[in-house]
């Protein structure tokens, strides 16, 4: 009685510990995507064309990127629970850059200062929620995801409604979610220590599948991250202008209408853990990736009620990946979380980094529609899910 009473409270601290780098995440992610939110306030401020819109996603997704696996792989070995308010504190300050930039050069050292906080936090945080999983890694990496979905989708809501109508500047108010995040990042960071999980690891001589096993399964779930974060690239940094151009709606409309999408993919990432956990991972991302195609090549050619509803369901189907391929990279490196998680969520941030300044690029030769006529094709990708093997030894 006594041990099962110990494990029910082991239990619910592991799961409270889920719930709170979770809502870490959500707060990382809503601070993180105010940049892209706020877009148009830059385009007309700083008079860009959206080849400049793009290389402020660059630099804000390739600094992310560079640093995210050597910071996995660091703290694979040592893992570091108190790093994880220490990068928030690059968030903070690159959120309040942000607010008071006064020339474009300082906007992507902002970028690169969010940049910094993101790499920091995915990583050892990814690491911490697997840890407190209890064994269900796929529900917990989707609790974890689907914090961080909700997030964004919380910032063109947060654009439209209090940073648009009281301009940039307003930005500095978010800083106090980058304290709050700090403080319970803290606390996260101690019961981790207390847990004994903080110690000095010693890599194992085996650990998981052979490398030269999980070489091509790798590669493959890279090609798979590249198709959705290219066409998820387009959506945060140009949905917004495409409504506007195509529909001429207003700027907060358009805001909400990019809310809608998020929130769908917030959903979406929820639903394709557990699935996962039921049905095989493989499944989630064959069905999620070309699942989504019919719906991506529909978009450019209907009308505005249709655009939003189309939204709807790919932001659903399409991060109902994510988490799979996340947990079906761990399992195939089991005891290299970090490296994982840091590698995977590098090379989402990388590869949406260069499809947004591509885009861009592509949008000022010849038109934002032209964008999504082209993104529309992306998800044929997914053919590459159909060569990851049906079990992993």
């Amino acid at each position: 009685m006594v041990v099962e009473t110990r494990r029910s409270a082991a239990a619910r601290t592991t799961f409270a510990v889920l719930i709170a780098i979770s809502i870490c995440h959500m707060l990382n992610d809503m601070m993180q995507v105010l940049l892209p939110a706020i877009y148009p306030l830059l385009k007309g401020g700083f008079h860009l064309n959206f080849a400049q819109i793009g290389l402020i996603t660059l630099v804000y997704q390739v600094t992310a990127s560079i640093l995210q696996p050597m910071i996995g792989l660091y703290t694979d070995a040592r893992p570091q629970p108190f790093s994880l308010p220490f990068g928030m504190g690059f968030t903070l300050i690159g959120l309040v850059g942000l607010a008071f930039a006064g020339t474009y050069l300082e906007l992507l050292g902002a970028a690169a200062l969010l940049g910094v906080g993101s790499s920091i936090f995915h990583p050892e945080s990814s690491r911490i929620a697997r840890v407190a999983s209890g064994g269900a890694h796929g529900f917990a990496q989707s609790i974890f995801q689907v914090g961080g979905n909700f997030g964004q989708s919380l910032g063109p809501l947060l654009a439209a409604f209090f940073i648009l109508p009281r301009g940039r500047a307003s930005m500095a108010w978010f800083s106090l979610a980058a304290l709050l995040a700090m403080a319970i990042l803290t606390a996260v960071g101690v019961w981790f220590r207390a847990s004994g999980h903080a110690k000095p690891r010693v890599r194992a001589a085996v650990a998981g599948a052979k490398p030269a096993s999980v070489v091509v399964p790798l590669v493959l779930l890279g090609v798979l991250m590249m198709s959705k974060f290219v066409y998820l690239a387009s959506i945060n940094s140009y949905y917004i202008f495409y409504l506007i151009h195509r529909f001429h709606i207003t700027v907060q409309q358009a805001q909400i209408d990019l809310f809608v999408f998020l929130a769908a993919a917030a959903a979406g990432t929820m639903i394709g853990g557990p699935i996962g956990d039921r049905i095989g991972r493989r499944a989630v991302i064959i069905g999620s990736i070309l699942g989504v195609l019919p719906f991506t090549l529909l978009l450019p050619y209907v009308g505005l009620n249709a655009t939003v509803a189309l939204s709807v369901v790919i932001g659903l189907v399409l991060s109902s990946a994510f988490s799979a391929i996340v947990v079906f990279a761990n399992d195939l490196m089991p005891g290299r979380v970090g490296a994982v998680s840091g590698l995977f969520f590098g090379l989402a941030f990388g590869v949406a980094g260069l499809g947004a300044a591509g885009l861009g690029v592509v949008a000022d030769w010849t038109s934002i529609t032209t964008v999504y006529r082209i993104c529309a094709f992306l998800p044929v990708l997914g053919l590459a899910a159909l060569w990851l093997p049906k079990r992993i030894k």
